[in-house]
Formats: structure tokens, C-alpha cells, sequence
């Protein structure tokens, strides 16, 4: 699968760079979109390769990696276009892809997978335990409602800095969306080391309660430069959430059922990712930006008090 995301995503961003009209264009970022899927397959696959006691450090690394990508990508692709045209910066793009597909073809190693039969007897969440299935939705709905909140105010960050007078805007703008993905790359691999020592659901709730003080303040602030400030803050807090909640499901599903729980759970975020902006923004042109803030702190105060509810008790941890 990675193979194919890599290959994929490495001709459908050259050919975007041949595209003659908006509707190609339109129809090749539908066709990236389609063949893509590297990063939740990477997830996957560290999940299922790495044991069972240091999968949330393996994840939060992982997590670091996907994050640089984030921050250096825009910054990079931004300065390219008046050195080679937009045309040929998308052409370079698909010549790095296509780098990385080399790499997953001849440097990256499977172990064995049980065979087609096995995988058939249990086929889907039914084949779960009960108690190991709530635990399971558990974090499919924390992970939901984690990207929920936390893209809901993506929309909204250039024209809050607008009107806190940031000025460049878009290079503000910039910073403020790079100081989150910053602060991630920093926690990531911190987080999942301390979530494998002291446990992943205490860390879980932890972070997201954390995540949500931090939000707070960023809807009554006075300058640009505070809101980059308590973004980066943000960021620390966020970093180990979904290595985390990827841990808690490796943990609790068999091993021949993970990579299916653990692309459930990143349909689960992509949920979140799709209605995050759309709520935002619809709240931000409604009631005002300072709400969306608002309502990003609850929820992920409410996900915080459903991951501690849910936790295991020491009698059954």
C-alpha cells in the first residue's frame, strides 16, 4: 500500500504540473487525493511492526517526521515558484515523491502477515472483546473530535490576525499555522516515550486537557506575536495525541485486525478534518471568531473527561 500511495501520489503531482485548465486541475487534485494515503499508511504499518511497548514512542517519531514535512513543505514550495514557475516547482514535488517510493521499495521491510484465512475468521470489531471494543470507540471519537477542534480555527487565523493589525499578514499568518507544527515536531517523540513509562490514556487526557487551557487565551489576545506564542504551546500539547490514541487501539485489537482498526481511526479523523473548518468557519461568520475559540476549548475539554472517564482501572489495566 505504500508503494502504491508513493508511486501514485509521484505521477498525479507531475501531472498536475501539466495541467492546461482549472477542471484538469481540479480532476488531478481529486486523483493525488485518491491514490494518496502515505502518512495514515505509515501509521499502520509502525503500528504493526513495532513492539507493543514502545509503539507511542515509534509513533510519536513518526508524528515528528509527518510535522517537518508541514512546516518545511509550504515554506519551501512558497519560494520555488519564482525560481523554477509554479509549473515546474509541482514537477520537483512529484521528483521527491518519487524519491520516497524508491526508498519504500528497496530500503523498507515487512514482517510476514498471518495468512488470508486467519484474517477472514475475525473479520471486523465483532470479533473484539467488549470491553477492548469500547476502548476502541473511545478513541475513535476522541480522535474526531481532536481534529474537529483543532482545525475549526485554521479557517479563521489569517483574518483573526487581520484584526489583531498583524502585519506582514501572510507572512503572520505563516507563522502562526508553522508555530503549532513546530511545537508537535518538539513534543511528539517526548510524548509517546512518557506515554509507553507512565501510560498512554493518563497522557491522553492529560494533553487534550492541556491543549484546551492553551486555546482559551488565544481568543482574548491583543498582538499577533502572543497568538504564535500559545500556538507553539498548542502544539506541545497536541504532539503525542494521536500517537497516543494510535497506541491505545494497537493495544487493544489482534494483530491481524490493527491495520483495519487503525484505518478506521484514520477515517475517523478525516471526519474531523472535513466538519472542523466547515464549523468554524459558519460559527466565526455567525457568532464571531472568539467563539470558535470557545468552542475548540470545550470540546477538547469534553474529549479529556471521556478519555478519563474511559481509562482502565488498575483492577482491570
Amino acid at each position: 500500500m505504500l508503494i502504491r500511495a508513493s508511486l501514485g501520489m509521484a505521477v498525479a503531482m507531475s501531472l498536475i504540473g501539466l495541467a492546461q485548465d482549472v477542471y484538469q486541475l481540479v480532476a488531478l487534485r481529486l486523483l493525488a487525493g485518491l491514490l494518496g494515503g502515505y502518512a495514515s499508511g505509515s501509521t499502520i504499518l509502525v503500528a504493526t511492526q513495532t513492539p507493543k511497548g514502545r509503539s507511542a514512542w515509534a509513533l510519536g517519531m513518526l508524528a515528528s517526521g509527518v510535522m517537518a514535512g508541514n512546516v518545511a513543505g509550504p515554506l519551501i514550495g512558497g519560494s520555488l515558484p519564482p525560481l523554477i514557475g509554479i509549473r515546474g516547482t509541482f514537477m520537483l514535488a512529484g521528483g521527491v515523491i518519487f524519491i520516497a517510493f524508491l526508498a519504500t521499495m528497496f530500503f523498507l521491510k515487512e514482517a510476514p502477515r498471518p495468512g488470508p484465512g486467519r484474517a477472514k475468521a475475525s473479520p471486523a470489531m465483532t470479533s473484539i472483546e467488549p470491553q477492548a471494543r469500547r476502548k476502541v470507540g473511545v478513541m475513535y471519537t476522541t480522535a474526531a473530535m481532536l481534529m474537529f477542534a483543532t482545525l475549526s480555527i485554521e479557517p479563521i487565523i489569517t483574518v483573526y490576525l487581520q484584526a489583531l493589525g498583524a502585519e506582514p499578514l501572510t507572512l503572520m499568518a505563516g507563522l502562526a499555522m508553522s508555530a503549532t507544527a513546530l511545537g508537535s515536531i518538539l513534543a511528539a517523540p517526548r510524548v509517546g516515550k512518557l506515554a509507553d513509562r507512565v501510560g498512554h490514556w493518563k497522557v491522553v487526557a492529560a494533553c487534550l486537557l492541556l491543549a484546551a487551557a492553551t486555546v482559551v487565551p488565544q481568543g482574548l489576545l491583543s498582538n499577533s506575536w502572543q497568538l504564535i506564542g500559545w500556538r507553539f504551546v498548542m502544539g506541545l500539547a497536541l504532539g503525542g495525541l494521536l500517537p497516543c490514541v494510535a497506541a491505545i487501539i494497537r493495544h487493544n485489537v489482534p494483530d491481524h485486525l490493527a491495520g483495519r482498526m487503525l484505518g478506521y481511526s484514520t477515517s475517523a479523523q478525516y471526519s474531523g478534518q472535513v466538519l472542523g473548518p466547515l464549523a468554524g468557519g459558519f460559527l466565526a461568520g455567525h457568532v464571531g471568531m472568539r467563539a470558535v475559540f470557545a468552542l475548540t476549548a470545550l470540546l477538547l475539554a469534553i474529549a479529556a473527561g471521556l478519555v478519563w472517564a474511559s481509562r482502565p482501572r488498575p483492577a482491570t489495566a
